[in-house]
């Protein structure tokens, strides 16, 4: 049994959240919880969640993000899901087994900084096999659900389902923008950048990414939430390419169901077109989740966090889900086994879990 399975074990806190994993093995809806009212779009039957855990933190400074998908694993999320009524594929490491994962695998001789990026052969090589694997499970028609690790996968993971949903649009939940360029980034961790490369920003034509990142995303299908802590170049490229954000100032002011409402009908009006939901667990407030990277506090409720995947779920649009940035390593064990239940159930929410 692992350290986070121990700790799991034996915590008054896994009581406390027996009600988000009680459900656990055998197939169909789980007891009490009924049926989705609505239709999967753009998925085949029956349906299925290719569950992708990417352990990575190259994309970053601090260790142990790595740690996040077998942290939510090992939480159950796998027979959650399956309760939910859907049919769940889970190969582990094994696509990534030949990549080093961590920034402390990688060797600065071979990966040392390139254009103002860090690890940037690294990111490259791990998001360009993420690509991969996410674009497979698109194409076969089933819901790829990337489990990070740090959000520089991001670039892989949309990457990947833009090869089969190109004309996709992109919900982006965090409390931060990640679309600084290597041009502009001041700390040269490329978690900070995925969106630039997705949009194909000046700057991002660079190797090694240029060797098979092609930009897939315009800036009118892409869409923020929770926005708070913006470095003054990001401000400058979000004002310049019109990017429709809604900071917690707008949440704060409109409503979270508002702010939902209006970022849905700007990159998808229709909805008629599928939808990537990428969610940073540090969009929520650190009192939420707070066992991640780069916290910062003023962020979305958990009522809020989950809001936003209900609502995404309700559209029938959803083609791919990220849970990004949840890291075991950081907080007392109360916090960690708090945020890794936090991300397992913004996960069940994107998938179609109910209040009723």
């Amino acid at each position: 049994m692992s350290f986070l399975a121990r700790r799991l074990a034996r915590s008054q806190v896994t009581r406390t959240f027996s009600t988000s994993v009680r459900r656990l093995g055998g197939g169909g809806v789980g007891e009490g919880q009924a049926a989705p009212t609505y239709v999967h779009k753009f998925l085949k039957e029956p349906p299925t969640v290719a569950v992708v855990g990417c352990p990575f933190s190259g994309g970053q400074a601090r260790p142990g993000v790595d740690l996040g998908p077998n942290a939510l694993v090992e939480f159950g999320l796998l027979n959650q899901i399956k309760q939910l009524g859907w049919n769940v594929s889970y190969d582990g490491a094994k696509p990534f087994a030949d990549i080093a994962h961590t920034r402390h695998d990688a060797d600065d001789a071979v990966d040392p900084p390139s254009h103002n990026m860090k690890n940037a052969r690294l990111v490259s090589a791990v998001c360009e096999r993420l690509a991969e694997v996410v674009g497979q499970h698109a194409k076969r028609g089933e819901l790829p659900v990337t489990v990070g690790g740090d959000h520089s996968l991001a670039l892989g993971s949309i990457a990947g389902t833009m090869s089969k949903h190109p004309d996709a649009c992109v919900l982006w939940i965090d409390a931060h923008a990640d679309i600084n360029t290597p041009l502009t980034t001041t700390t040269g961790n490329l978690h900070g950048c995925p969106v630039s490369f997705l949009l194909g920003l000046d700057g991002t034509d660079v190797a090694p990414f240029n060797k098979w990142a092609k930009p897939c995303l315009s800036p009118n299908r892409i869409v923020y939430i929770g926005l708070r802590d913006v470095d003054p170049a990001e401000k400058r490229i979000l004002r310049e390419n019109n990017i429709k954000c809604f900071t917690m100032h707008d949440v704060d002011k409109y409503g979270i169901g508002a702010c939902v409402q209006k970022a849905l009908d700007h990159v998808n009006p229709e909805r008629t077109r599928p939808v990537h939901l990428s969610f940073d667990v540090d969009a929520t407030d650190p009192s939420v989740a707070g066992s991640t990277g780069t916290p910062v506090r003023g962020g979305l409720t958990f009522r809020e966090g989950h809001y936003i995947c209900e609502a995404v779920a309700e559209t029938g649009c959803l083609v791919a889900l990220d849970i990004m940035e949840v890291n075991p390593t950081l907080g007392d064990e109360k916090l960690v086994e708090q945020t890794v239940a936090v991300g397992c159930s913004l996960a069940r929410a994107a998938l179609g879990e109910t209040l009723l």
